[in-house]
């Protein structure tokens, strides 16, 4: 380990999803590289397939013997962390460029009272488009407070969201023991009690990827049910749940919105509150399982059923071209072509550099004649003309 305290460090919390993570590691290590910043993976229950990527990104790879959740290892993170920012983000985003150095140059101007720099976070949709609704945002986590830069936001989610440490001086540690939704909420909550605040940078933002099976309506929508319960569960703790009455409104409203409007969206809005009613009915909702609640293709990150297979031939079919290439390149490199008697004319104008040229063509195999005239009067055929005569 470097004795070079780093400027920042980028902690990345996951689950049992490599495919993710690669992506994520690809866009957040060169960034961290030019700044002089660490970045820590924390796997939440140990996969080999997951130390496997963090090694070959050189990020550094610390583990769970079991899965304890994302405070738990927010907190890991935060344990082995050395870095003066703390730069928390989820295993399934993707950061632009200039993410990392406009976190960085917020930190800098900003004052004590800043406890958390946040920026973008924008859904996208691989493999399967999912076709939005203008009256509702995307069914995965997104933020948006802008174009400009602004002091004090409302909150700012843990797929992009930079701790400082006057912050944690302010709120403490992550509660390990809130569960897979509002976990970073809690902890604001407490910061701004604290007289914290939360600060937005428009430059620093991500995109927040599902991909493969992951983006497809029915994984979308049995992800927002298992995320109802816990939701439910969150607003029991905080004293604001709703009335089962009005939870089943809300279900019958999102239903309706799917009918009227021909709207997949207003499909997973459905799940999702029949999540929360069924909690509210059970009145004591199961804890939701990390790395299962949010992703339950079981393929995270890959493409499956007949589109998969499809794919998948595709790709073989171009491994098998580009073999072939290979051979053929290979076999014109051993069997070279014969040796040419080749002439090169040309128009010398002083200072340029045709001594250069001329010492270029003579190392070539080929038997080189150069024919070069000086630049006089006329125009450019008529000095190639003389060159042919």
């Amino acid at each position: 380990m470097s004795r070079v305290k780093p400027v920042a460090s980028v902690i990345v919390p996951t689950r049992a999803r490599p495919h993710y993570l690669d992506v994520a590691l690809a866009s957040i290590l060169p960034q961290a590289r030019a700044a002089g910043a660490e970045v820590l993976v924390v796997d939440d229950g140990p996969d080999a397939a997951t130390r496997a990527v963090a090694a070959r990104h050189g990020a550094r790879y610390l583990a769970h013997e079991r899965s304890l959740g994302p405070n738990a290892a927010r907190n890991t993170g935060l344990d082995h962390a050395r870095g003066e920012l703390l730069v928390y983000v989820d295993d399934d985003i993707e950061a632009h460029p200039g993410w990392l150095e406009a976190l960085l140059a917020a930190h800098g101007r900003a004052g004590d009272e800043v406890g958390v720099l946040t920026g973008p976070i924008r859904a996208r949709f691989e493999d399967h488009p999912f076709r939005g609704c203008p009256r509702e945002g995307p069914p995965i986590t997104t933020q948006d407070f802008g174009p400009d830069d602004r002091d004090d936001v409302p909150h700012g989610w843990g797929a992009n969201m930079a701790v400082r440490r006057a912050g944690l001086a302010r709120a403490g540690r992550f509660d390990a023991a809130v569960e897979q939704y509002g976990e970073e909420e809690e902890w604001q909550a407490r910061l701004r009690e604290a007289g914290g605040r939360i600060a937005y940078v428009a430059a620093a933002g991500v995109d927040h990827r599902r991909a493969g099976d992951d983006a497809r309506l029915r994984s979308l929508a049995r992800a927002a049910y298992r995320r109802g319960r816990p939701s439910r569960r969150y607003d029991v703790m905080k004293g604001t749940a709703p009335t089962l009455a009005r939870e089943l409104r809300v279900l019958a409203g999102s239903v309706l919105h799917a009918v009227r409007f021909a709207c997949p969206h207003g499909l997973v809005m459905a799940a999702h509150s029949l999540g929360r009613v069924r909690a509210a009915i059970d009145n004591a909702p199961p804890p939701a399982v990390p790395g299962v609640d949010d992703f339950l293709s079981g393929r995270s990150g890959t493409v499956g059923g007949r589109r998969g297979k499809l794919r998948r031939a595709a790709d073989l079919f171009a491994d098998l071209e580009a073999a072939g290439r290979v051979r053929a390149l290979d076999r014109a490199a051993r069997s070279r072509p014969p040796r040419r008697r080749v002439l090169v004319t040309g128009v010398q104008r002083p200072g340029r550099l045709m001594g250069a040229a001329r010492a270029e063509l003579e190392r070539s195999r080929h038997e080189v004649a150069l024919r070069v005239v000086a630049l006089g009067e006329g125009g450019k055929f008529a000095h190639l003309n003389r060159t042919f005569a």
